[in-house]
């Protein structure tokens, strides 16, 4: 159970993170300034809040889909596991994504290289992978815990 779990909160969080979130969203969402604002363009901007709730939202939408379609092969979390682990999943995915918390750990570690790093890899976007994938396994343990598998067929013996 808990390899299936991992398995569907990755790939939605791929999909979340990488197809769902706007450009808008991403330039923004690691903002200094809270609230809207103009560009020295002229154009508007949503500010950090509003760009990360909207990533947030988004994300958090397209992993609660993923784990409901696990119930189709027979995983069904208990809704106090669900919603420990989506909780759990948004509230890092945004603390992450805020970019500092991430240069920060690297930093801590002495990697401030990394950190900095932009070519040929990028050392800010794969730690951020790396720390969003470390946060995913805490709540892919928290559903398959609170998991029960749903029987297959046939008659229950008691």
């Amino acid at each position: 159970m808990f390899g299936a779990v991992l398995a569907m909160l990755w790939a939605t969080h791929n999909s979340g993170d990488h197809v769902v979130q706007t450009d808008v969203q991403a330039a923004n969402k690691a903002d200094t300034r809270p609230g809207p604002y103009v560009d020295e363009d002229g154009a508007r901007r949503p500010g950090w809040i509003q760009a990360m709730a909207g990533h947030v939202g988004g994300y958090t939408a397209v992993q609660v889909a993923g784990l409901v379609a696990l119930r189709a092969v027979g995983i069904r979390p208990t809704l106090g596991s669900t919603v420990a682990a989506v909780t759990w999943s948004a509230a890092t995915h945004a603390i992450l994504d805020r970019r500092t918390p991430v240069t920060a750990v690297l930093r801590r570690v002495g990697a401030p290289r990394f950190a900095a790093l932009t070519s040929p890899i990028c050392g800010g976007y794969l730690a951020d992978q790396a720390l969003h994938h470390a946060a995913l396994t805490i709540s892919a343990l928290l559903l398959a815990r609170g998991s029960r598998p749903t029987p297959t067929g046939g008659s229950h013996q008691r």
